[in-house]
């Protein structure tokens, strides 16, 4: 056997071995159990292969390696990669490009025409004459017809945006089902990411609900590897210890970390969310000024940011969807306080001398102060559109120098809702006060279903305060009557200080 040959026969774990230590990077365990699994069956000449790993496992970054020594194998396979968006798609195209541009074995398949190496497309130094690429970048809803690949690559195909609504979950087992019309006979399909919903395209069990009589990947060759093993203990360790995979339990919430690093995607259709897990309290805000300072103190907390939200609507609670504003503190040990909710409404008899809209900024503008809120955001979809102009006006008509944030929401509610509030009632950590419980808002939460019918316009509000970053103001000497609202949080304080040169 020849210098040539011997090269060619090096096995991925010795290849990506080589790129990791030109890297200085280690070969954890769980890299290596894949590669090994991706080289038997590559070996056995499998066709159809599903790669399910959890969440930073660096599946893609691994599966991009096996691509590159694929080409480094046989430079003239075209190798076709499917992503839920082209951005997905051409980011592996792009590593892979790196990849034979550096490793050791692979220099010499740069080609010498630049217009063969492009960032979604390249070709490498290769002996037949093909119209396709040697690798490829396509989205998901990306035109495919006339292409031909040797191996199709689908990347976390299934995120959210495919799959959060029947329809969507149609479409994407139909698009990929086009892949049949892309591959060569003999060629190889694989599947790589992680379930994002009940009926994914992963499951072992058929959709029934729209006439699937066998699994959709029925058939393939899996490789499950969850971040916990069946031992109970981190597939991972040097990265995910006990105590880091408790914390990213606790942040994620159980409904989240049991589909994306545990592989067993919760169904939401028979999911509720837990009031019992509520912790109620009777404190009202305490506000103190000291050493040109300013405090919001609850339960003897020290407050360190708050988020303010307004889902808008013209109706009246009992008829159409409920004007809602919601206040969330957060301490500084991360609990959550909600404190205040109002289910606003305008006054009917009034409309001919003060319109709708601006009864409800007033009534906005009233709450931002009596709570010294910094800040509220503004949902704009629909009659929320023009509201924030509005409500700007009437701030400053009120002397509040407050921040109206404009968001336009493009996510499902139930998503949001379940994402907002499953971590931290999991964690114990959402406290209520005595006047939110005894608002329609504890109903809502014991009644609300993913998908039903009931009211949760509370729910939504209180979900946009726990989903938002918090609004972080300059601490200035605080006006107990007066403008600044939000002057209370710390650590965004501005100080003066003295230099030894002029401007």
């Amino acid at each position: 056997m020849n210098t040539t040959n011997r090269i060619r026969n090096i096995g991925l774990s010795e290849f990506i071995w080589i790129w990791n230590r030109g890297q200085g990077l280690a070969t954890p365990h769980i890299h290596i159990k894949i590669c090994e699994w991706l080289e038997r069956k590559w070996g056995q000449d499998q066709s159809n292969l599903l790669l399910l790993a959890f969440r930073n496992s660096g599946k893609s970054s691994l599966v991009g390696l096996f691509s590159a020594w694929l080409l480094f194998r046989n430079p003239n396979l075209r190798i076709l990669v499917v992503a839920a968006d082209f951005a997905l798609a051409g980011k592996m195209v792009r590593n892979v490009k790196r990849i034979i541009e550096r490793h050791p074995c692979t220099v010499g398949l740069k080609p010498k025409r630049m217009d063969q190496w492009a960032s979604d497309r390249f070709t490498v130094r290769r002996s037949a004459e093909l119209r396709d690429p040697s690798m490829l970048a396509k989205g998901i809803g990306a035109n495919v017809t006339g292409l031909r690949a040797d191996v199709v690559i689908c990347d976390d195909v299934e995120v959210p945006n495919t799959c959060d609504t029947v329809a969507k979950r149609i479409e994407l087992r139909q698009r990929l089902r086009e892949i049949d019309f892309i591959l060569v006979p003999g060629g190889t399909q694989m599947y790589v990411g992680t379930p994002h919903h009940h009926f994914s395209i992963y499951s072992t069990q058929p959709y029934a609900a729209i006439g699937e009589e066998r699994p959709f990947l029925d058939g393939f060759s899996r490789l499950e590897l969850p971040l916990i093993n069946a031992l109970g203990q981190s597939n991972w360790p040097e990265r995910f210890s006990a105590e880091a995979v408790e914390a990213l339990r606790a942040r994620s919430g159980p409904a989240k970390f049991e589909s994306q690093m545990m592989l067993r995607p919760r169904n939401l259709v028979d999911g509720r969310l837990n009031a019992e897990a509520l912790r109620p309290y009777d404190a009202d805000l305490q506000y103190r000024e000291a050493n040109g300072s300013a405090r919001l103190m609850l339960e003897g907390r020290r407050l360190a940011s708050a988020s303010c939200w307004w889902d808008p609507s013209y109706g009246l609670p009992e008829k159409g969807d409920a004007s809602v504003l919601a206040a969330v503190f957060s301490d500084e040990t991360g609990c959550y306080w909600l404190h205040a909710l109002r289910y606003m409404r305008h006054d009917p008899d009034i409309v001919d001398s003060v319109d709708e809209a601006t009864q409800l900024c007033r009534q906005v503008a009233q709450f931002l102060r009596a709570f010294h809120l910094p800040a509220v955001t503004v949902e704009t979809n629909g009659i929320g559109r023009f509201l924030p102009t509005l409500l700007r006006r009437e701030l400053l008509r009120a002397g509040l120098d407050a921040s109206v944030v404009e968001h336009v929401s493009v996510r499902a509610k139930h998503l949001r809702i379940v994402e907002a509030f499953d971590a931290v009632l999991a964690a114990g950590r959402l406290y209520a006060h005595r006047s939110v419980l005894d608002s329609p808002f504890l109903e809502e939460l014991r009644d609300w279903r993913p998908g039903g019918r009931g009211r949760d316009d509370g729910l939504d509000a209180v979900a946009g305060c726990l989903l938002s970053e918090p609004v972080r103001l300059p601490r200035m000497r605080a006006v107990a009557t007066g403008g600044r609202p939000g002057q209370w949080r710390p650590g965004a304080g501005a100080f003066r200080a003295d230099t030894d040169f002029t401007v």
